[in-house]
């Protein structure tokens, strides 16, 4: 890859996670404000690996708005290319976890700024010059920001960009669950990298044998190069050309909350995408990409939030060591 300003650039979502914070004394239920969105998440944790990176996305010109942008200003991603919409709030997100570990999201979204995002308003300057391009489906579930996505992909691969995608599957913010499918499939068909859940991965192809569905993807989407599935606390699995690897999750305890850690798993991949390259990789490489990647998820779910919650790397490398 060509010498960019950018290692990575990330368009998508910006928004306020209210989580489940415990009870008041009287009873009534307290939310933390987390700054979140599931690209920027991955931009704080590679700029905590030392990495250059920028965010291209809308939030409303509004309290949190504002503090969205100091809060990715602080963690030292790039908040040039973010707009400020007049008229629409910026997006909120309640998360709720359950007794399972999982979470339950509620949206105020209808609309929200991250989904006002138009063509015209790409920062076709930042596509043009960064090495890896990351988006997910959020920034997919409306026709006009659909749009747009759509061609930042298209420019910021013309460009020599990698592309790097994550579904990030949120069902309550799709009308119909089969225009989700067409969207990720989309995504799919245009990335290099793939980090997909187990969950999307059964969505997409009907398999819960994580060999089964990674091979039925491989096939139909021969563009991608690294395919990874992340499993909770099972942990994650890495596919490269005839490659299968598995490592597996940290149990240690302390786990508070999951959110942000599939994306600190993304951001730690990119970053061994961008120190190694796509081609060549041994098994050895995707075992020692998969320990890293998990061993920072493991520390962001012992913290609350996300953006602030990425760990650095001695202390992924400190855990490791332990």
């Amino acid at each position: 890859m060509s010498e960019k300003r950018f290692d990575v650039a990330a368009l998508g979502e910006l928004l306020i996670d209210f989580t489940d914070n415990g009870l008041s004394e009287q009873g009534n239920t307290l939310f933390e404000a987390n700054p979140g969105g599931a690209p920027c998440n991955v931009l704080a944790m590679l700029k905590k690996l030392g990495r250059s990176c920028a965010f291209a996305g809308k939030v409303g010109d509004d309290l949190f708005g504002h503090q969205l942008r100091g809060v990715a200003e602080a963690a030292g991603i790039c908040m040039d290319y973010l707009t400020m919409d007049q008229e629409t709030r910026t997006t909120l997100a309640f998360v709720k976890k359950l007794s399972n570990g999982d979470r339950d999201f509620s949206f105020y979204r209808n609309p929200g700024a991250d989904m006002m995002l138009a063509e015209e308003e790409l920062p076709f300057a930042l596509l043009a010059d960064c090495r890896v391009f990351h988006f997910g489906t959020l920034s997919m579930t409306h026709e006009g920001v659909r749009r747009a996505t759509c061609k930042a992909i298209d420019y910021a691969r013309a460009n020599g960009a990698l592309i790097s995608f994550d579904p990030n599957l949120r069902p309550p913010l799709w009308d119909d669950l089969e225009d989700a499918r067409t969207q990720i499939s989309y995504g799919l068909a245009h990335c290099d990298i793939l980090k997909i859940a187990d969950n999307e991965l059964e969505f997409m192809t009907g398999e819960t044998d994580f060999d089964k569905g990674a091979a039925i993807l491989q096939k139909q989407y021969p563009n991608i190069c690294l395919l990874n599935v992340t499993a909770g606390p099972e942990g994650s699995y890495s596919y490269y050309g005839s490659l299968r690897v598995f490592r597996p999750a940290l149990k240690l305890g302390g786990t508070i909350e999951t959110t942000g850690a599939g994306d600190a798993f993304c951001g730690c991949v990119l970053n061994f995408v961008l120190e190694h390259g796509l081609e060549g990789l041994a098994a050895e490489d995707l075992e020692t990409m998969l320990s890293f990647a998990n061993a920072a998820a493991y520390l962001v779910t012992t913290r609350k939030g996300a953006v602030r919650s990425m760990p650095d790397r001695e202390q992924v490398e400190e855990l490791l060591e332990k």
